[in-house]
């Protein structure tokens, strides 16, 4: 009995290892944070189940995303492809703003680095693995089809040979080489349509510096500051809601209208989609202090910001990035209230 637990135990040791990038895998093929860790969960429970039937001609790791990839196609096969605010309509003027929410599996959801990628020691391949997290890489991704989709995440991003994608998905290396030609072309078409995020891993100096004026501008609600800050066609998106405004006016009255209470908050820095992000807090008027209002992820480009992406599913979002759902007020704010 002490050989087998310990034999299953280290079963147990062996799967879990690769629970990190196999997540990554999965969120990049189903767009959700949630359906991801789903996903691998099934995959690992389907592995330790069917180990006594694994024969090892691939390796472990080979035959994990087998079976991660045949549970992404099953869930895909009955679901929407997923999408920013961006993707959906264009953009409405601040005269004709109004909140509508769409179900969450319409969008595209944030995700925690530390949930999708794995520790590496070659910057280069983490600065890849980062750039195919971000946010408007991840809406391209949902325009491929699903097979598409894997053959290129397996290829361009894992670095996979064409061979063993082959042999993963039951094809041959033409069917392969043809995917991943479609794939790129369709990808190289979302590219011309929009500028990408161009963050340094780790952020330079400049980008710190940014980052640091934005969280006072933003804090003391301050639109003039807030505005010397953001490129003149940056993008807002709320998601729930499909409204997204673009350009610094549009995007600074909301923010004094209907967006207006948002004014004292507070932000918590958080890693997401390999990008810079926040956690906001907005003030509480009932119980004091803070509560969680959003999730940020901010898009860098060009010394400014070019976009700001509000994630407003607080009840979701801030479990999953391990943030606490209050926050006091600060012992000098308590002293200026009273």
């Amino acid at each position: 009995m002490t050989d087998g637990t310990a034999t299953l135990d280290d079963l147990d040791a062996r799967l879990e290892k690769h629970r990190v990038e196999l997540t990554g895998y999965c969120y990049r093929m189903l767009g959700s944070s949630f359906e991801a860790e789903d996903a691998v969960q099934d995959t690992l429970v389907r592995a330790w189940r069917s180990y006594d039937k694994f024969e090892g001609r691939s390796s472990l790791r080979s035959w994990l995303y087998r079976i991660a990839t045949n549970v992404c196609l099953d869930m895909l096969s009955a679901s929407t492809r997923r999408a920013r605010p961006v993707d959906l309509s264009e953009s409405t003027p601040l005269a004709r703003a109004a909140l509508s929410p769409r179900p969450d599996d319409t969008w595209l959801e944030p995700v925690p680095d530390a949930r999708v990628l794995p520790a590496v020691e070659d910057p280069a391949e983490a600065a890849v693995a980062k750039e195919s997290v971000r946010l408007a890489f991840m809406a391209a991704l949902q325009q491929l089809p699903p097979k598409q989709r894997a053959v290129l995440i397996l290829r361009e991003v894992l670095a996979w040979r064409a061979s063993e994608v082959a042999e993963l998905l039951g094809t041959t290396v033409a069917s392969v080489n043809s995917a991943l030609q479609r794939a790129r072309a369709t990808l190289a078409e979302q590219r011309d349509r929009g500028a990408e995020a161009a963050v340094s891993d780790p952020l330079d100096e400049e980008q710190r510096k940014l980052l640091e004026r934005y969280v006072a501008a933003f804090e003391g609600y301050d639109m003039t500051a807030l505005t010397a800050l953001l490129h003149e066609d940056a993008v807002m998106t709320m998601p729930p809601f499909d409204l997204w405004l673009t350009g610094h006016d549009d995007i600074t009255g909301f923010m004094t209208t209907l967006g207006s209470a948002c004014a004292g908050s507070r932000l918590l820095p958080v890693q997401v989609n390999g990008l810079p992000g926040f956690a906001q807090y907005k003030p509480d008027p009932e119980a004091g202090g803070f509560t969680p209002w959003a999730i940020q992820v901010l898009e860098i480009s060009d010394g400014g910001l070019t976009g700001f992406h509000f994630f407003l599913d607080t009840a979701r979002w801030f479990p999953l990035f391990g943030l606490p759902l209050h926050l006091e007020a600060e012992a000098d704010e308590v002293q200026q209230g009273a």
